[in-house]
């Protein structure tokens, strides 16, 4: 048995009291006997290496603890993957089967059913080398169809998982709420084995029931409806769910009073944004992490909280940087599918920053998106996007200004029968909070929104910027005159 299975899951074994809530609670012992019944499954096939693709519910978590009861490798699947994703991680992975929910007439040789319901689908695989200690495989859609797959022991999970319980622990959460997949790492390890470790109760309903639809909608009455019944004291938000809730409290929706800890990750906050969250009385908390470090490395938390700040690092990490970019030491992963372990030494994050006299670490945006404008003025276009994001009316932003005397935006309102001159309104609202330099001059109007159908949108609903500068490639020529003009193509 693991390390992970002795700290998460035999606590569990004789506790009566609700831990898990969806339609019909569970409590602690009925988890592990649902895990442990799991696990039987799983060793009777021989399985040492299993993918899912499961939406939120006590399935998921149930098949990742009999996993880490077995030392298997769990390669969990975000249901939003497309098939092709899907695919190329099965294969990459070499993962022996899929679990997946039992359908009507599932049960066959290739089919094996699994008790909770589930069901797994044998695979013809390959014979895939894995660092030595591999407990997980996560995947990133990343900004291209295929993402490589990360590697992540139980020692590394358990100790950012632990470093996350203590730095809550001044508020004491007792209820999360899983808005996020479990399958992304963020959720599974800040969520799930964050609040088991600090026995808390935790509630995964399916995605449908917080609100989503597809891979970026989001059906706010829904959402709000969920945060009432749950009624939890800790949540984990991307940027988007946050600006949703911000908007409909402003609006004058009601919040559930019962959140004491909301931690917001996974894309830069705009600091309007982080304003007028704490105005509402928002118990906000900014972090940052990389999935190459199994998750959160630093975190604004109770007695240590700085706004327009990622927080300090936590204890198993430390942080610095050198020419503008930020590099992480500590836990790390143990490799990529298909390549070397990574080298030793700090992990260059790719990512623009500074920290500051107190140790609070400052993201500004990515190195490899960051421009040189006409003038010699570098920019982080996330910077200006996520501050255009915050205002109500816009919905969608990608800034470009490479070689430019002033940057160009294109923008799809969050209202389609929105006019020019509103989007001109919206963007001097904006630019009154920003430097001459990082002001927005000017405006393509998407044709449409991003989207997966457009292939303007990756499967976790990031923006694929490149994409989008090169659709509008003519437009945004078309903001600049010649002569004012240092290069003849978008950014």
């Amino acid at each position: 048995m693991s390390d992970l299975d002795d700290l998460l899951l035999q606590p569990l074994r004789h506790d009566t009291r609700p831990r898990v809530l969806v339609a019909e609670p569970l409590n602690g012992a009925q988890l592990f006997a649902s895990a442990a019944r799991i696990a039987d499954a799983v060793s009777a096939l021989g399985l040492s290496r299993v993918a899912s693709r499961l939406d939120n519910g006590p399935q998921w978590l149930a098949l990742d603890l009999a996993l880490r009861r077995l030392g298997a490798v769990h390669v969990p699947l975000p249901t939003f993957f497309t098939p092709q994703q899907a695919q190329h991680a099965l294969h990459s992975s070499g993962a022996q089967a899929l679990v997946e929910m039992a359908a009507p007439h599932t049960a066959t040789a290739a089919h094996v059913p699994l008790p909770e319901g589930l069901v797994a689908s044998l695979l013809a695989y390959d014979e895939i080398a894995l660092p030595d200690g591999t407990a997980c495989i996560t995947y990133t859609s990343g900004t291209t169809g295929n993402a490589k797959g990360v590697c992540l022991d139980e020692h590394a999970l358990l100790t950012v998982a632990d470093s996350l319980a203590a730095a809550a622990r001044p508020l004491a959460p007792r209820r999360h709420l899983c808005l996020m997949p479990l399958s992304t790492l963020l959720e599974n390890v800040a969520g799930l084995y964050a609040a088991l470790l600090a026995d808390a109760e935790i509630a995964v309903p399916p995605l449908a029931e917080i609100g989503y639809t597809g891979s970026a909608g989001l059906d706010v009455p829904r959402l709000l409806r969920c945060l009432h019944r749950y009624q939890p004291e800790s949540v984990i938000l991307l940027p988007q769910l946050l600006l949703a809730l911000v908007m409909a409290a402003e609006s004058g929706a009601a919040l559930p009073t019962s959140l004491r800890f909301i931690a917001v990750g996974g894309g830069r906050v705009g600091q309007g944004l982080m304003r007028r969250a704490l105005a509402l009385g928002l118990p906000v908390y900014e972090g940052y992490g990389l999935t190459e470090c199994a998750s959160v490395v630093c975190l604004n938390r109770p007695g240590a909280r700085r706004p327009g700040s990622v927080g300090q690092p936590l204890p198993h990490a430390s942080v610095w940087q050198r020419d503008g970019e930020l590099f992480v030491e500590g836990v790390r992963c143990l490799g990529y599918l298909g390549d070397d372990a990574l080298p030793p030494g700090a992990i260059a994050t790719g990512d623009l920053g500074h920290i500051d006299e107190d140790g609070f670490v400052h993201v500004t945006g990515r190195r490899k998106h960051m421009f040189i404008t006409s003038y010699g003025r570098n920019v982080s276009p996330e910077w200006i996007e996520s501050e255009l994001l915050q205002h109500p009316l816009l919905a969608q932003a990608v800034v470009s200004g490479e070689a430019r005397p002033w940057n160009v935006a294109v923008l799809w309102p969050r209202r389609a029968d929105a006019g020019d001159d509103a989007i001109r309104r919206a963007l001097a609202e904006v630019n009154r909070g920003l430097p001459d330099y990082a002001q927005v001059a000017d405006f393509v109007r998407a044709e449409a929104a991003f989207g997966l159908g457009n292939g303007l949108l990756t499967a976790n609903g990031r923006v694929r910027r490149e994409a989008v500068l090169a659709r509008y490639a003519g437009a945004i020529d078309a903001r600049y005159p010649s002569s004012t003009s240092l290069t003849s193509g978008a950014s």
